[in-house]
């Protein structure tokens, strides 16, 4: 970023859409600081394995906490970070190839307890960092270097999944779009339960869709890329499936239940029904 701060310098490629998720992450949480008068140091971000795993440092100045991972279990460490220090906000940072394969096993259970976090998302189509293997959101048929014949699996739909799930708060965005991504981490952030950002971001090395998504009348390319109705109902899960299910890449806020309590929240509230016990009586419980 800088050669005063060499520490940070971010080693990807020239173009690659996670520069705006960067910079749109540090926007949402830069305003969000400035709301709640928190220091930087009241947010962690974690990391999985990827090329998403340099958002653990974000700032120049005031630095988040970072933790950088293993791969796919970004969820269970933010569940730990969340369930320790629970006034902190914790925000999950992962790639495709991360998050929705190995990392796949852990979106249900924490979707079903409502962990308080943000996952941001991105994806890119491949496994970037590893040069460019297939990964869940390959198109069928694609040639990899891991599928030099064509990908056999299908695509996955990860909003379809993260509603299906049970997910309270699901996004979807694009890494060419800073500011309005920005607004959309922002309010993932403020979503009291579990959100997920799901950001498309191009790789300009392995996979770039930089085209697709934003269109190109010249060459007759419709884009992908669409905005979600002002009038959506974001609280009605039906016409949520409907925006998942129409294709290319919705834009905008596309679910979000705010009534659901959040896994803190119950677990305070079962804290407060147990109380506390003296010394006396823990070890009164130990005798037979």
């Amino acid at each position: 970023m800088s050669k005063k701060n060499a520490e940070y310098d971010f080693k990807w490629c020239p173009g690659c859409g996670d520069f705006g998720v960067r910079r749109a992450l540090e926007m949402a949480m830069i305003n969000r600081l400035e709301e709640s008068g928190q220091p930087a140091e009241n947010n962690v971000v974690i990391a999985g394995i990827g090329c998403s795993g340099n958002l653990v440092h974000l700032l120049e100045g005031a630095q988040p906490y970072g933790f950088h991972g293993i791969h796919g279990r970004s969820l269970p460490i933010s569940f730990g970070v969340k369930m320790a220090r629970p006034e902190l906000n914790v925000v999950v940072v992962a790639g495709d190839g991360d998050f929705l394969s190995i990392g796949a096993e852990h979106i249900g259970p924490q979707a079903a307890r409502n962990l308080n976090v943000c996952a941001v998302i991105m994806d890119n189509g491949v496994y970037g960092l590893t040069k460019g293997q297939s990964s869940p959101t390959t198109d069928l048929g694609v040639i990899t270097s891991s599928t030099p014949f064509g990908k056999l699996e299908g695509k996955l739909n990860p909003l379809e999944l993260y509603m299906t799930l049970g997910v309270s708060y699901v996004a979807s965005g694009f890494s060419g779009q800073v500011k309005s991504l920005a607004n959309l981490i922002k309010q993932g952030m403020d979503h009291p339960g579990f959100s997920i950002v799901h950001i498309q971001s191009p790789c300009t090395t392995y996979n770039d869709t930089f085209e697709e998504l934003k269109g190109d009348p010249k060459k007759g390319i419709e884009p992908a890329l669409w905005s979600i109705p002002e009038d959506h109902d974001t609280s009605d899960r039906g016409a949520a499936y409907n925006i998942v299910q129409q294709g290319g890449v919705p834009v905008g806020v596309i679910y979000q239940d705010e009534a659901r309590p959040s896994l803190d929240h119950q677990v305070q509230k079962t804290w407060d029904k147990a109380g506390s016990k003296t010394v006396e009586e823990l070890m009164d419980a130990y005798l037979v």
